[in-house]
C-alpha cells in the first residue's frame, strides 16, 4: 500500500471518528431542545440517583439517562437534594454542572414541637444567617401580627430559596398554618372555644406528650383542670419561660425554676393558660384539643419507657410517682 493510499484511509477514519462523536454528542449529550424553556428540577430528600436521572430524562432535560450517568460518574460529584433553576437549551454538560453545584433551594424540616427561636436556629445553619438575621427572626419577624407570634410556624418539610429572608420565610410557613388550620376553625367556634385557645393547649400537648397516642387522653386532663379551675401545672410551660440553657431550650424544669420564674407562662404560679402558644404544634395535637378522651384523671406522668399513667387523686399521682420514676 503506497502513502497516499495510507494518508486517505487515515483521514477516512479520522472523519469517521469525528463524525461519530459529533453523532453521538448529538444523540445523547446535546440539549434537549434549541429554545430556551427555564425550568426547576426538584431533588427530593433520600432520591436516588437512578430517581434522579429518571426524572431528569421525564422532564426533557436530558437526552439519555445512561449517558448523563457517565457525565456524573467520570467529571463530577453527587447531586444534593434540593431544587435547580434549570433551562432545556442546555448540555448534558452543563446540567451535571449545575446540579453538582450548590442548590438555588433548599429543603428544611421541621419538626413538631419546637419553639421558634429553635426554627430560626435551624434556618440560620441552612442559609448562614449573620446573628443579625437570627435576632430579627426572634425579635421582628415572628411579632408583626399579635396572634401570629408562636405557634403557628407550622411544622413541616420546606423547600426554599436560599435567597429568600426571614421575613418571606416566616410568611411562607404562616401561610402554610393557616391551609393547614382552615378546617378546624369552624370545629373550634362549634364547640365554642377560641382558635387561639385551641392552639394554646395543642402546643402545650405537643411538648408534654410521649407520642400521638398520649395525646387525647392529656388534652381530657388539661381540659378537667382547667374547668376545675386548677393550675395546669405543666413542666413545658415552665421550660418556656426559662427559655434555653447549656443543656438546651427543654432541658428538664427544676423546682428552683417553678419556685423562682415569675412569668405568666409560669403555670404552677397562674391558672389558666399562657398568653401565647409555648411549641408550634402538628394536626394530631390539633385534634386532640377537639377530640379530647373522657376520662375522670387530673394528673399524669411517664415512666422510663415514655408509658403515659395517669391519676384520679393527688394521692394516686404521688404512688405513680413513686410506682414509676422512683
Amino acid at each position: 500500500m503506497n502513502k497516499k493510499k495510507k494518508f486517505v484511509i487515515i483521514i477516512g477514519v479520522v472523519f469517521i471518528a469525528i463524525a461519530g462523536l459529533f453523532i453521538t454528542n448529538r444523540v445523547f449529550f446535546n440539549a434537549p431542545q434549541p429554545q430556551e424553556e427555564k425550568a426547576v428540577f426538584i431533588v427530593n430528600r433520600n432520591q436516588t440517583e437512578n430517581q434522579t436521572l429518571d426524572k431528569l430524562k421525564t422532564q426533557g432535560l436530558i437526552r439519555n439517562g445512561l449517558a448523563f450517568k457517565l457525565i456524573l460518574f467520570l467529571k463530577y460529584n453527587k447531586i444534593e437534594s434540593g431544587g435547580y433553576n434549570v433551562s432545556k437549551n442546555i448540555s448534558a454538560w452543563q446540567i451535571a454542572k449545575k446540579l453538582t453545584s450548590a442548590p438555588d433551594m433548599k429543603w428544611v424540616v421541621i419538626p413538631e414541637g419546637l419553639r421558634k427561636e429553635q426554627i430560626g436556629e435551624k434556618l440560620a445553619e441552612t442559609f448562614s444567617w449573620n446573628d443579625e438575621e437570627l435576632n430579627k427572626w426572634n425579635t421582628e419577624y415572628t411579632k408583626m401580627r399579635i396572634d401570629y407570634i408562636e405557634g403557628t410556624y407550622f411544622p413541616d418539610t420546606y423547600l426554599i430559596p436560599v435567597d429568600e429572608g426571614g421575613f418571606k420565610i416566616a410568611e411562607r410557613m404562616t401561610r402554610r398554618f393557616d391551609e393547614q388550620f382552615a378546617p378546624y376553625i369552624t370545629q373550634f367556634a362549634q364547640q365554642n372555644i377560641k382558635w387561639t385557645t385551641g392552639l394554646k393547649l395543642a402546643s402545650i400537648i405537643q411538648r408534654e406528650a410521649g407520642g400521638k397516642d398520649d395525646m387525647p387522653l392529656i388534652a381530657g386532663i388539661l381540659w378537667n383542670r382547667l374547668n376545675q379551675d386548677m393550675n395546669l401545672e405543666i413542666d413545658a410551660t415552665v421550660q418556656y419561660a426559662r427559655g434555653k440553657t447549656d443543656a438546651g431550650w427543654w432541658s428538664p424544669a427544676t423546682s428552683e425554676d417553678i419556685q423562682n420564674i415569675d412569668s405568666p407562662y409560669n403555670t404552677y404560679k397562674n391558672k389558666g393558660l399562657p398568653p401565647f402558644p409555648i411549641s408550634n404544634p402538628g394536626i394530631d395535637a390539633i385534634e386532640a384539643v377537639l377530640h379530647p378522651a373522657e376520662t375522670d384523671c387530673l394528673y399524669y406522668l411517664h415512666d422510663s419507657n415514655r408509658q403515659i399513667h395517669c391519676a384520679r387523686t393527688l394521692e394516686e399521682h404521688q404512688a405513680n410517682i413513686e410506682k414509676y420514676l422512683r
